[in-house]
Protein backbone atom coordinates (compact mmCIF):
# COMPACT_ATOMS: atom_id res chain seq x y z
CA UNK A 1 0.00 0.00 0.00
CA UNK A 2 1.69 3.47 -0.83
CA UNK A 3 2.21 5.91 1.89
CA UNK A 4 -0.32 8.46 1.59
CA UNK A 5 0.05 11.46 -0.05
CA UNK A 6 1.34 14.27 2.66
CA UNK A 7 2.80 11.64 5.22
CA UNK A 8 5.99 12.67 6.64
CA UNK A 9 8.83 9.89 6.51
CA UNK A 10 9.89 8.83 9.58
CA UNK A 11 13.24 10.89 10.48
CA UNK A 12 16.24 7.68 10.45
CA UNK A 13 17.44 6.80 13.58
CA UNK A 14 20.49 7.85 14.41
CA UNK A 15 23.12 5.41 15.89
CA UNK A 16 25.17 5.90 18.90
CA UNK A 17 28.88 6.05 18.38
CA UNK A 18 30.55 3.91 20.84
CA UNK A 19 31.48 5.31 23.87
CA UNK A 20 35.16 6.62 23.97
CA UNK A 21 37.33 3.99 26.30
CA UNK A 22 39.59 5.77 28.59
CA UNK A 23 42.85 4.52 28.58
CA UNK A 24 43.91 3.23 32.22
CA UNK A 25 47.04 4.79 32.09
CA UNK A 26 45.03 7.68 31.88
CA UNK A 27 42.57 7.28 33.88
CA UNK A 28 45.28 6.46 36.84
CA UNK A 29 46.94 9.86 36.00
CA UNK A 30 44.05 11.66 36.64
CA UNK A 31 43.65 10.45 39.50
CA UNK A 32 47.31 11.14 40.64
CA UNK A 33 46.91 14.49 39.91
CA UNK A 34 43.47 15.26 42.07
CA UNK A 35 45.01 13.63 44.88
CA UNK A 36 48.67 15.69 44.06
CA UNK A 37 46.77 18.54 44.13
CA UNK A 38 44.29 17.98 46.55
CA UNK A 39 46.50 17.39 49.36
CA UNK A 40 48.25 20.87 48.47
CA UNK A 41 45.14 22.49 48.77
CA UNK A 42 43.85 20.78 51.83
CA UNK A 43 47.24 21.62 53.58
CA UNK A 44 47.22 25.38 52.92
CA UNK A 45 43.29 25.87 53.12
CA UNK A 46 42.09 22.68 55.26
CA UNK A 47 39.07 21.04 54.31
CA UNK A 48 36.29 22.95 54.26
CA UNK A 49 37.62 26.41 52.11
CA UNK A 50 38.70 23.95 49.31
CA UNK A 51 35.86 23.50 46.57
CA UNK A 52 35.73 20.84 44.46
CA UNK A 53 36.28 23.24 41.03
CA UNK A 54 39.35 24.16 42.58
CA UNK A 55 40.94 20.93 42.99
CA UNK A 56 39.98 19.60 39.11
CA UNK A 57 41.20 23.38 38.00
CA UNK A 58 44.28 22.74 39.38
CA UNK A 59 44.22 19.16 38.54
CA UNK A 60 43.25 19.96 34.71
CA UNK A 61 40.54 17.90 35.24
CA UNK A 62 36.53 17.55 34.67
CA UNK A 63 34.68 18.79 37.40
CA UNK A 64 33.04 15.19 37.67
CA UNK A 65 36.13 13.43 37.91
CA UNK A 66 36.00 13.74 41.94
CA UNK A 67 33.17 12.09 42.09
CA UNK A 68 34.31 9.20 39.45
CA UNK A 69 36.96 8.65 41.70
CA UNK A 70 36.53 8.92 45.05
CA UNK A 71 32.69 9.58 45.17
CA UNK A 72 32.81 12.95 46.59
CA UNK A 73 35.32 15.68 48.01
CA UNK A 74 34.64 13.84 51.78
CA UNK A 75 36.03 10.29 49.87
CA UNK A 76 38.93 12.58 48.29
CA UNK A 77 40.14 14.27 51.77
CA UNK A 78 40.30 10.55 53.59
CA UNK A 79 42.49 9.34 50.98
CA UNK A 80 44.71 12.54 51.57
CA UNK A 81 44.49 11.96 55.11
CA UNK A 82 45.29 7.65 54.46
CA UNK A 83 48.45 8.69 52.97
CA UNK A 84 49.54 11.24 55.74
CA UNK A 85 48.41 8.42 58.08
CA UNK A 86 50.49 5.72 56.55
CA UNK A 87 53.75 8.13 56.33
CA UNK A 88 53.39 8.95 59.98
CA UNK A 89 52.45 5.45 60.96
CA UNK A 90 56.21 4.64 58.86
CA UNK A 91 57.66 7.09 61.62
CA UNK A 92 56.04 5.72 64.18
CA UNK A 93 57.54 2.57 63.23
CA UNK A 94 61.27 3.30 62.76
CA UNK A 95 60.93 5.28 66.15
CA UNK A 96 59.88 1.76 68.11
CA UNK A 97 62.85 -0.37 66.63
CA UNK A 98 65.16 -0.32 69.32
CA UNK A 99 64.88 -3.73 71.09
CA UNK A 100 67.34 -5.03 73.48
CA UNK A 101 67.94 -1.58 74.85
CA UNK A 102 67.09 0.82 78.14
CA UNK A 103 63.63 2.58 78.06
CA UNK A 104 66.49 5.62 78.43
CA UNK A 105 67.99 4.65 75.48
CA UNK A 106 64.73 3.59 73.44
CA UNK A 107 63.27 7.36 74.28
CA UNK A 108 66.49 9.22 72.92
CA UNK A 109 66.58 6.66 69.54
CA UNK A 110 62.46 7.63 69.47
CA UNK A 111 63.34 11.76 70.01
CA UNK A 112 65.84 11.67 67.89
CA UNK A 113 63.65 10.11 65.13
CA UNK A 114 60.83 12.60 65.34
CA UNK A 115 63.04 15.29 65.53
CA UNK A 116 64.85 14.85 62.13
CA UNK A 117 61.44 13.81 60.79
CA UNK A 118 59.88 16.79 61.67
CA UNK A 119 63.11 18.70 60.46
CA UNK A 120 62.58 17.37 57.52
CA UNK A 121 58.96 17.73 57.01
CA UNK A 122 59.75 21.12 56.42
CA UNK A 123 60.44 19.72 52.71
CA UNK A 124 58.29 17.18 51.08
CA UNK A 125 55.91 16.86 54.10
CA UNK A 126 55.52 19.80 54.99
CA UNK A 127 51.88 19.27 54.17
CA UNK A 128 51.25 16.79 56.89
CA UNK A 129 52.33 19.30 59.24
CA UNK A 130 49.78 21.86 58.09
CA UNK A 131 47.04 19.58 56.81
CA UNK A 132 46.97 18.33 60.81
CA UNK A 133 46.95 21.82 62.04
CA UNK A 134 43.91 22.78 60.24
CA UNK A 135 42.47 19.54 61.46
CA UNK A 136 43.20 20.76 65.35
CA UNK A 137 41.96 24.01 64.84
CA UNK A 138 38.64 22.95 62.21
CA UNK A 139 38.11 19.23 63.17
CA UNK A 140 36.60 16.99 60.39
CA UNK A 141 35.86 13.21 60.74
CA UNK A 142 38.77 12.46 59.76
CA UNK A 143 40.43 13.42 62.99
CA UNK A 144 38.98 10.51 65.29
CA UNK A 145 40.82 8.88 62.77
CA UNK A 146 44.29 10.20 62.80
CA UNK A 147 43.92 10.09 67.20
CA UNK A 148 43.22 6.44 67.01
CA UNK A 149 46.43 5.21 64.35
CA UNK A 150 48.63 7.87 65.10
CA UNK A 151 48.57 9.46 68.37
CA UNK A 152 46.97 7.02 70.81
CA UNK A 153 49.74 4.60 69.63
CA UNK A 154 52.50 7.20 69.79
CA UNK A 155 51.25 8.37 73.73
CA UNK A 156 50.76 4.58 74.31
CA UNK A 157 54.84 3.80 73.48
CA UNK A 158 56.05 6.55 75.51
CA UNK A 159 53.87 6.18 78.31
CA UNK A 160 55.53 2.79 78.61
CA UNK A 161 58.80 4.17 78.54
CA UNK A 162 58.58 6.86 80.78
CA UNK A 163 56.27 4.78 83.11
CA UNK A 164 58.95 2.17 83.63
CA UNK A 165 61.88 4.81 84.05
CA UNK A 166 59.75 6.67 86.89
CA UNK A 167 58.81 2.96 88.20
CA UNK A 168 54.97 3.73 87.67
CA UNK A 169 52.62 2.47 85.77
CA UNK A 170 51.91 3.87 82.07
CA UNK A 171 48.54 4.87 83.37
CA UNK A 172 49.78 7.02 86.40
CA UNK A 173 49.29 10.84 85.61
CA UNK A 174 52.29 11.88 86.38
CA UNK A 175 53.64 9.70 84.03
CA UNK A 176 51.06 11.32 81.44
CA UNK A 177 52.28 15.03 82.04
CA UNK A 178 55.92 14.38 81.06
CA UNK A 179 54.63 12.11 78.08
CA UNK A 180 52.91 15.68 76.91
CA UNK A 181 56.08 17.73 78.43
CA UNK A 182 58.30 15.40 76.04
CA UNK A 183 56.19 15.47 73.31
CA UNK A 184 55.27 19.50 72.98
CA UNK A 185 59.09 19.67 72.38
CA UNK A 186 58.99 18.31 68.84
CA UNK A 187 57.23 21.52 67.88
CA UNK A 188 60.38 23.33 68.00
CA UNK A 189 61.64 21.49 65.14
CA UNK A 190 58.34 22.57 63.03
CA UNK A 191 58.69 25.33 60.55
CA UNK A 192 55.79 27.64 61.42
CA UNK A 193 55.88 31.70 61.79
CA UNK A 194 56.76 31.65 65.34
CA UNK A 195 59.57 29.84 65.64
CA UNK A 196 60.95 31.52 62.34
CA UNK A 197 61.05 35.06 64.22
CA UNK A 198 62.08 33.22 67.37
CA UNK A 199 64.99 31.93 65.83
CA UNK A 200 65.66 33.71 62.56
CA UNK A 201 68.79 32.13 61.87
CA UNK A 202 67.78 27.96 62.30
CA UNK A 203 67.83 25.87 59.73
CA UNK A 204 67.23 22.30 59.28
CA UNK A 205 69.77 20.99 58.52
CA UNK A 206 70.71 17.04 59.52
CA UNK A 207 73.45 18.68 62.20
CA UNK A 208 71.25 21.37 63.50
CA UNK A 209 68.44 18.24 63.87
CA UNK A 210 70.82 16.10 65.36
CA UNK A 211 71.67 19.52 68.43
CA UNK A 212 67.90 19.66 68.57
CA UNK A 213 67.46 16.25 69.22
CA UNK A 214 69.97 15.45 71.73
CA UNK A 215 69.20 18.98 73.62
CA UNK A 216 65.42 17.54 73.81
CA UNK A 217 66.22 14.36 75.09
CA UNK A 218 69.29 15.54 77.54
CA UNK A 219 66.50 18.42 78.93
CA UNK A 220 63.87 15.43 79.09
CA UNK A 221 65.58 12.20 80.49
CA UNK A 222 67.11 14.87 83.12
CA UNK A 223 63.76 16.58 83.99
CA UNK A 224 62.55 12.37 84.47
CA UNK A 225 65.70 11.21 86.52
CA UNK A 226 64.63 14.13 88.92
CA UNK A 227 61.16 13.11 89.28
CA UNK A 228 62.31 10.31 89.79
CA UNK A 229 64.66 11.03 92.96
CA UNK A 230 62.37 13.46 94.47
CA UNK A 231 60.01 10.59 94.70
CA UNK A 232 62.59 8.44 96.17
CA UNK A 233 63.67 10.77 98.58
CA UNK A 234 59.62 11.45 99.49
CA UNK A 235 59.45 7.51 99.80
CA UNK A 236 62.46 7.31 102.51
CA UNK A 237 61.72 10.28 104.33
CA UNK A 238 57.89 8.99 105.44
CA UNK A 239 59.92 5.77 106.44
CA UNK A 240 62.31 7.62 108.72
Amino acid sequence: MRQARGARRAAPVARRSPARKVAPEADGETRRRLLEEARALFAADGFRRVTVRQICAAAGANVAAINYHFGDKRGLYREVVDDAVRIMKETTGDAQTQEGRTSEQKLRAYIRVFVTRAGAGRGNHRWIHQLWSHEMAEPTAALEHVVQEVVVPRITYMRELIGDMLALPPEDERVLRCVLSVQSQFHAAMANPVSTRLVPGFTADPESMDRLAQHIADFSIGGIRSLRTAAANRHAARRT
